[in-house]
């Protein structure tokens, strides 16, 4: 079992950056691949960004591309995303996300909490 807990929502201006954390606990979860997932008030939830468990490969949504940056500390067994130059169609509950590996249409099998990110225009 892996337990994820997310940190560093609130809210920003159009614009503005915030820095969202997640960390990973339990058997093996050093290992497994993560990332974030973001639902928006009557949407669905999507996928943002991911990395693998070497923290080698990054995968990011192309309307994050540029903006967005997720990183792993593997020593914390962390993983955070980075997000600049936000905008108000950012706002979301964002979610972070882990499981064995990453792969195309990545449905992840653990899931943290959810912290709100709201951006104000």
């Amino acid at each position: 079992q892996v337990q994820l807990v997310e940190s560093g929502g609130g809210l920003v201006q159009a614009g503005g950056s915030l820095r969202l954390s997640c960390a990973a606990s339990g058997r093996a979860s050093s290992f497994y691949a993560m990332g974030w997932f973001r639902q928006a008030p009557g949407k669905e939830r999507e996928f943002v960004a991911g990395v693998n468990w070497r923290g080698i490969n990054t995968y990011s949504a192309d309307s994050v591309k540029g903006r967005f940056t997720i990183s792993r500390d593997s020593a914390k067994n962390t993983v955070y995303l980075q997000m600049n130059s936000l905008k108000p169609e950012d706002t979301a509950v964002y979610y972070c996300a882990a499981d064995i590996s990453y792969s195309t249409n990545w449905s992840p099998n653990y899931w943290g909490q959810g912290t709100q990110v709201t951006v104000s225009s």
